[in-house]
């Protein structure tokens, strides 16, 4: 006889009420538009400038670096936060791949709350922020790996949003060398997290194959340029006058 179909079972943690909660609680803090709201502090809103992105490179863009790694840091917290805080809230109550799980979960929730806000009408910023902040909580060298490439394509083409799309690529893959089939469940959300990285990057790669992508190495070799055009003549003075005729 064949054998008995038993389906798989539900993981001991997931059948408690209060990891739901904790993912819908995620997906709220997910959706604060930090962006937006530094923005409003300073009177600017990022919506209606540059890319109309609310996240940390059209911050940059509008309000200066400074205010824009204040952007990225929060958003960054909002992954970071959340992911980590569920492992030590429920740390003890259940397997360590049953809490590994529900980090992917609570991770996937804040990233998704950030793109797809509930308070902007489920619009929202790229996901890249928060989605590396859940991802340095799961394995900091996956991290490090997606740092380094995002670095790497930055330095190398001008591009954020390429380098963004880059690194996203960049974490199942080195789920998978890293960890190989240990972490199925970390594998899948980073696999997840870089679909969502590039769906939410279209407008970028548009842009960058029609030519008018904003590209910060072309910027800078047009800065000296513009400065000279802006840089009015200077007098020379070879000596008097010998054209002036002397009263006497």
């Amino acid at each position: 006889m064949p054998a008995a179909f038993h389906p798989p079972e539900t993981p001991v943690l997931l059948a408690s009420p209060w990891a739901w909660v904790a993912i819908l609680v995620a997906y709220l803090i997910g959706s604060i538009p930090w962006g937006l709201v530094i923005g409003r502090l300073k009177g600017v809103d990022l919506r209606k400038i540059g890319s109309g992105n609310i996240g940390a490179t059209n911050a940059i863009r509008a309000m200066g670096r400074g205010w824009g790694y204040v952007v990225f840091a929060l958003d960054f917290m909002k992954g970071f936060g959340t992911t980590w805080g569920v492992s030590r809230i429920f740390a003890g109550q259940s397997s360590l791949e049953d809490i590994e799980l529900l980090q992917i979960l609570v991770g996937a929730a804040a990233t998704l709350g950030h793109c797809y806000s509930i308070y902007l009408g489920f619009k929202g910023g790229k996901g890249v922020a928060t989605g590396c902040g859940g991802i340095l909580a799961l394995s900091w060298p996956v991290f490090v790996c997606g740092g380094v490439v995002w670095l790497a394509t930055r330095l190398l083409t001008g591009y954020a949003g390429l380098a963004s799309i880059m690194m996203g690529l960049t974490f199942p893959l080195a789920v998978a060398v890293m960890h190989g089939t240990e972490r199925r469940a970390m594998l899948v959300g980073a696999t997840a997290l870089a679909l969502l990285i590039v769906v939410r990057h279209r407008g970028n790669i548009h842009r960058m194959l029609a030519g008018t992508e904003p590209n910060a190495r072309k910027d800078r070799r047009d800065q000296p340029q513009a400065r000279r055009r802006k840089r009015p003549p200077s007098r020379r003075n070879d000596g008097p006058d010998m054209s002036a005729r002397p009263h006497g």
